[in-house]
């Protein structure tokens, strides 16, 4: 373990996905203090990992962008550009934290030892057949959990049982320019990836409600125009809300980090509140919190409510934030 010098992470998407593996990558470096990590990321996520300083270089791919043109020359021209960079350099370990076959594939790409979950451990069994080694890690496990416990077997020693560190440094991120924040806010993360994913805008707009009439003003994100309108339709009825302009990532984490608390859906954004270390409350309808809720790192706190087919209420989420913070 010691003579190792060279880690690739291959974690392509989704945003909360990329969140749910910093914690290992704390986990590795202080096993192995100078080990040196990359990570091939898709474009839309490559800020995720730089937000961890323990990362020294992140490798954008563009695998959603290139499947829609597979044919461009342009796209040709980009992988190539991207297939020279995976190759620049030899890795101890080309480490698979997905676990799925167009993964596996672009670990294949990698100069390196290839590492995995095997054939019972990942999403898709067949990419285990692309690993030189193969790692089981029981599933039903929250993915941090197993992600910890991947990067734990690659590099030999003991899953770590402590609370996980995701290892960003909040007061480095910068804040959103040319727009004034609300001196008390909170974020409301009403977007998420799926319609069976959202929380009712009448809940929405009850919670708002009530938090103003504490003080609170709420700033609503978007990412893109559909998103903006929903955001605009509960800000014109919630007292004291604003929709926030068109953000970058790394503006959104300003944000986030200098909310009074967050309460978001099952989407990107509330994993990364929750690894920032902001107060935050999850809202989940659709999908099983157990497995891929939020984790509050070591000096967070997080609450995950609901679960398929249970809707959480607006006084769940009240109660919630007095048990965890002072509203």
């Amino acid at each position: 373990m010691t003579s190792l010098r060279q880690v690739l992470i291959v974690k392509t998407s989704s945003l909360g996905d990329l969140v749910h593996t910093l914690p290992a990558v704390s986990d590795m470096v202080r096993h192995v203090p100078s080990l040196q990590i990359d990570w091939v990321a898709e474009e839309s996520f490559a800020d995720i990992p730089v937000f961890h300083p323990k990362v020294r270089r992140v490798i954008p791919v563009a695998l959603r962008r290139w499947r829609h043109h597979p044919l461009q020359r342009m796209v040709w021209r980009e992988f190539a550009v991207f297939r020279e960079g995976l190759r620049a350099s030899h890795y101890d370990i080309v480490l698979d934290h997905q676990g799925l076959i167009k993964s596996a594939a672009v670990a294949c790409l990698a100069r390196g030892e290839r590492w995995g979950f095997d054939w019972q451990s990942a999403r898709e069994p067949l990419a285990s057949v692309c690993y030189h080694q193969h790692c089981a890690v029981a599933q039903g496990q929250h993915a941090v959990v197993r992600n910890r416990a991947l990067a734990a077997c690659a590099l030999g020693y003991e899953v770590p049982t402590s609370p996980p560190e995701y290892g960003i440094a909040p007061p480095s991120l910068p804040r959103l320019v040319d727009y004034v924040l609300p001196e008390r806010y909170v974020v409301l993360l009403h977007a998420t990836s799926r319609v069976s994913k959202t929380w009712p805008k009448g809940h929405w707009i009850d919670l708002g409600a009530t938090l103003a009439a504490q003080g609170w003003s709420c700033v609503l994100p978007w990412g893109n125009e559909a998103e903006r309108l929903v955001a605009a339709e509960l800000a014109a009825v919630i007292p004291c809300a604003a929709v926030l302009p068109r953000c970058r990532l790394r503006e959104l984490a300003g944000i986030l980090v200098g909310a009074g608390f967050v309460i978001g859906t099952d989407t990107g954004l509330t994993h990364l509140a929750a690894a920032l270390g902001c107060p935050t409350v999850a809202l989940y309808t659709d999908t099983e919190p157990g497995l891929t809720g939020v984790m509050a790192g070591r000096l967070g706190w997080a609450r995950n409510l609901g679960a398929p087919g249970q809707v959480p209420t607006p006084d769940q989420v009240l109660l919630a934030l007095r048990e965890g913070t002072t509203v």
